[in-house]
């Protein structure tokens, strides 16, 4: 017995075995993520020491490596699991071992959507075949069907063979779902119409054929929605229930929300405008949403799936790893290859400084709740399109302006009634649909109080609801608003155009019948005349209204049928962002006086409740260096002021990254005081 407490007190700190009993792991939700997306040839270099090393160098406590589904990066005993080439027997193994003695966590990376050449020839019949009969084809890897027996029992037994060789703390599940894309070439094929696929949703449906397009308007294909929808989660239950079967300490990581620990998201930069609040949006929108579990959100160091090899800029990367911690997640970098001879070093310096200041003030993050009385409805997960415009300029609105908000997905509505429930203003940007029950707890929000605000088409899949929410019918849905002007009125609900008395357009404004509605506002004035200074002018009234207000119960709902959002999204003219402020306010006359600052527009506050101690946490992440297409260094900004309703009187306040107290008071529940500098971020403490 002596000789083996001897033995324990002399192995290193790391070296007891991270899968113990007691609370998952990842509850603590102090995550700090490397992936190593290995290519296949970087298995035959990668040195399990070396690898270990640089983590520890950069404050990692947890590893994403490649294990299997596209190819082995171990001796698999699977005849149907190809193996990398270039794999080296014993790696992987003494990867996870050398981490785990390094107090390191390793989750270990499987995707499933495509086999190689070689499992294609055997099992043609398990992979995608397009409405045209052509197969999703990278180099020599075929996309799969999730309906054929390669993702309903082989995937299975991979993942059971990894489990039961490597003593591993979770897995990670790349591109679940269906595949209709070729994300790598930016090219879409169609709804797959692999056998597999036929038959299993004519059992489901009863025996209707699979549709052949995306059409919102055929109830084939809502079926088909579903069907889709009950696929994806009976898989998800069946890989929880086998990989909990082994321990309730193995993490399931992965892109969708049901039957997992750790929700995935991805910053990226693939499309203009850039958006800087890609990390804020990402883990505000997901942890809102879905408050039991823990959000990684990964910062893609590619530029593009074309240029893997070439990194986003450093001060992008510093913004992003900010956000998700001033938004309650961890840190989460993603890279293509080992960390040794990386093609691309820019932004390690950042990583290292962003995880190590993580490292050491974890205590103060992680733990968070939201003091928000504004929400914006998120149209999805991963919003695209029209939407997400309009989505996005709503939110940059808001966050310019300072005004605390949270996110929430649309589809979700139902499941976080009673959340809704402290918002006293809900905005929707171009949400056409929502389910009967997510309508009802809308609704049920605004005759109990709640502001509601919506944008663009919202609710025009449902007449009934613009009748009865805002006293609207729809003339014309679709109206292209270029020359189009509205009048900045009444004046005693705009009040920020004092030298203004019309506003431009562009992009849609939708034609809408007002007469049901209580109040109305923004005249539209006609087109007039194009053609040069001479004979321009004629822009008369038309008789419609840009916006209608109706009382509902206690609260209030408001209709704007245009691209207010998009038009601000894209081209950022203050005008538009004021239109939306004045609704706002005279909807919520409250909205700016949770937190109020002199802090410039391109200054992120974040203010958050600080579970463990009760007190509360400004984050300031400093954005002055986005210029709209560069991301430059930003600029110090100096002697700021802040007054916040805490509601209580605190202790003390101090700057998270000087460490230094800061000078305060506190009057009538409003707490008071000024920053003397900010660089590139800072967390005011307020101590309870």
């Amino acid at each position: 017995m002596n000789r083996l407490l001897l033995l324990l007190f002399l192995l290193p700190a790391g070296a007891f075995p991270l899968r113990a009993q007691g609370p998952p792991w990842w509850k603590a939700n102090n995550l700090r993520v490397i992936q190593v997306n290995l290519p296949a040839y970087e298995a035959a270099t990668l040195n399990p020491d070396s690898l270990v090393h640089d983590l520890q160098s950069f404050s990692a406590n947890t590893l994403i490596i490649n294990a299997g589904g596209i190819m082995a990066f171990y001796p698999t005993d699977l005849d149907f699991h190809y193996v990398n080439p270039y794999m080296k027997p014993g790696t992987l193994a003494a990867v996870v071992e050398k981490c785990h003695r390094s107090g390191i966590r390793v989750i270990v990376r499987f995707d499933f959507s495509r086999v190689h050449e070689s499992i294609f020839k055997a099992h043609p019949d398990w992979c995608y075949v397009s409405p045209k009969g052509e197969r999703i084809i990278n180099t020599d890897m075929y996309v799969v069907s999730i309906n054929s027996p390669y993702v309903q029992d082989k995937a299975f037994r991979i993942i059971g063979e990894v489990l039961e060789k490597f003593p591993v703390d979770g897995i990670f599940l790349n591109m679940p779902g269906y595949q209709v894309n070729n994300p790598y070439e930016g090219r879409y094929h169609g709804i797959d119409q692999n056998d597999y696929d036929r038959k299993a949703f004519a059992a489901f449906s009863g025996g209707k054929t699979l549709p052949v397009e995306e059409n919102k308007a055929d109830p084939v294909y809502q079926e088909y929605l579903s069907f889709k929808k009950a696929t994806i989660e009976k898989w998800s239950e069946r890989l929880h229930q086998l990989v909990k079967s082994r321990s309730p300490q193995l993490a399931i990581c992965t892109y969708l929300d049901k039957h997992v620990d750790i929700i995935r998201h991805e910053s990226q930069t693939n499309s203009l405008p850039y958006w800087p609040y890609s990390a804020s949006d990402n883990v505000g929108n997901a942890g809102n949403t879905f408050p039991d579990h823990v959000i990684s959100n990964a910062s893609i160091q590619q530029i593009s799936f074309q240029s893997r090899y070439n990194a986003v800029e450093p001060e992008e990367v510093r913004i992003r790893l900010y956000e998700n911690i001033a938004n309650g997640s961890g840190l989460d970098i993603s890279l293509m290859g080992d960390l040794r001879g990386y093609e691309d070093e820019r932004n390690f310096p950042v990583i290292r400084e962003v995880y190590a200041h993580h490292k050491k003030h974890e205590r103060y993050y992680g733990k968070y709740t939201s003091p928000a009385r504004v929400v914006v409805i998120a149209p999805g997960s991963w919003p695209s399109g029209e939407p997400m415009q309009e989505y996005r300029g709503l939110l940059l609105m808001l966050k310019e302006a300072h005004i605390p908000v949270d996110i929430l997905e649309d589809a979700q509505l139902a499941s976080r009634a009673d959340a809704l429930k402290r918002y006293r203003a809900i905005l929707l940007p171009d949400i056409t649909y929502l389910s009967a029950t997510g309508l009802d707890v809308l609704k049920t929000a605004c005759r109990n109080g709640a502001a509601l605000i919506a944008t663009n088409r919202s609710f025009s899949d449902s007449p009934e609801t613009l009748q009865d929410l805002f006293g609207a019918k729809i003339i014309r849905r679709d109206r292209e608003g270029a020359g189009f002007y509205l009048q900045p009125g009444p004046r005693s609900t705009f009040t920020r155009f004092p030298g203004q008395k019309m506003l431009f357009w562009k992009f849609n404004l939708g034609e809408y019948d007002f007469s049901g509605a209580d109040e109305r506002g923004l005249p539209i004035l006609a087109k007039g005349r194009p053609g040069p200074p001479e004979i321009i002018g004629g822009h008369d009234p038309t008789g419609v209204y840009a916006m209608g207000l109706k009382n509902y119960g206690n609260g209030k709902a408001v209709l704007l049928p245009g691209n207010l959002g998009k038009l601000y999204y894209l081209h950022g003219y203050q005008e538009h962002k004021n239109l939306l402020l004045d609704v706002l306010y005279h909807v919520y006359p409250d909205a700016g006086q949770l937190l109020q600052t002199d802090a410039p527009a391109r200054v992120e506050t974040i203010l958050q409740n600080h579970a463990p101690t009760g007190g509360q946490i400004l984050h300031l992440i400093n954005l002055t260096g986005f210029s709209g297409n560069t991301y430059f260094p930003p600029l110090p900004v100096r002697n700021l002021s802040f007054r916040i309703r805490t509601g209580f009187r605190p202790p003390a306040l101090k700057s998270l990254k000087t460490g230094k107290p800061v000078a305060f008071s506190w009057k009538d529940n409003i707490l008071s005081f000024r920053l003397p500098e900010l660089g590139d971020y800072d967390a005011v403490i307020i101590n309870r």
